[in-house]
């Protein structure tokens, strides 16, 4: 059966992007009809964060998208650097990348389950000047896709792998002290005794303090994701420093690095992927608080 999956993600990866993100938007509305389990995770996520109204306006477009980034995967995966990052139209923020390298430290690069996030590493690869950069890696639960994930993780010298345990996050200490990139998914529910119960759109989430960790080593922290232009055509790289410092213990860095998060969603909300389980509480960790925590409905700002 995995020579058969290997098979039909390699012969996808062929397609051109406008048919793919075609395919996949249809795909998506089919599961909006036929995937009620899907539909109301996705839905529920969607109504916490921009209410009930918002969430029922928003859904069929938001499961368009995420059939789009399941088509998108392996052609990004399996396609060279130069064809993945060649569909990147247009990037607002390029400068504060220059303005962090200018700093002679590492460079933190957060990017949610926002867009096609897969992409935002592959391009600091190949133009943030020889710098390398090295991505958190978890390995997936289907063996036969460690190949794909890692061809497109693993860029020669230019785009490296730190596995998400102890080893990996010395990984990726090393590489901010000699002045390099590292990028993780903020939002990735970690494992039992990685995280704390924290905020995220009004409701307790299992949030990683390993990115908060991180920004405590003095590297510059950008916020980044990869949002999708309609019909195809490619995608706008959106770069930006946080709206306001990450400053305190920790736990409170975390919490910031949440409502950060919140606000690149607000940005661009259908492209969030909010099927996916962020609330659920990993094998091990303590139980979700028991009472709700207010929401949390306004961005933060700059000062």
């Amino acid at each position: 059966m995995s020579l058969i999956y290997r098979l039909i993600f390699k012969g996808i990866a062929r397609l051109p992007l406008p048919l793919l993100h075609g395919a996949g938007a249809m795909l998506g509305r089919l599961a909006y009809r036929f995937a009620p389990r899907v539909r109301e995770q996705a839905r529920a996520n969607l109504a916490l964060a921009l209410g009930v109204a918002e969430a029922d306006r928003l859904l069929p477009e938001a499961m368009a998208e995420s059939g789009k980034g399941a088509l998108e995967l392996p052609s990004t995966w399996l396609s060279s650097l130069e064809a993945v990052t060649d569909r990147v139209k247009r990037v607002s923020g390029w400068e504060h990348v220059a303005e962090a390298q200018a700093r002679g430290k590492g460079v933190i690069f957060l990017t949610p389950h926002l867009g096609c996030f897969e992409i935002a590493a592959q391009y600091l690869a190949r133009h943030a000047h020889g710098v390398p950069i090295t991505v958190l890696y978890r390995e997936p639960k289907q063996a036969w896709m460690k190949e794909f994930l890692l061809a497109g993780r693993v860029r020669g010298d230019r785009m490296r792998v730190a596995a998400a345990d102890l080893a990996g996050v010395r990984t990726l200490i090393r590489a901010l002290k000699h002045k390099e990139m590292v990028g993780l998914l903020p939002d990735q529910a970690p494992g039992a005794g990685q995280g704390e119960w924290l905020p995220f759109f009004g409701r307790p989430a299992y949030t990683m303090t390993l990115a908060a960790r991180l920004t405590e080593t003095g590297a510059a922290t950008l916020f980044v994701y990869m949002e999708r232009l309609p019909d195809g055509q490619g995608y706008h790289y959106h770069i930006r420093p946080p709206l306001t410092p990450l400053e305190g213990d920790t736990v409170a860095r975390a919490a910031q690095i949440n409502r950060e998060v919140e606000a690149m969603i607000r940005e661009c909300p259908t492209q969030y992927l909010w099927a996916y389980n962020r609330y659920k509480q990993p094998s091990g960790a303590p139980p979700a608080p028991d009472v709700d925590v207010a929401p949390m409905n306004t961005p933060p700002t700059a000062p």
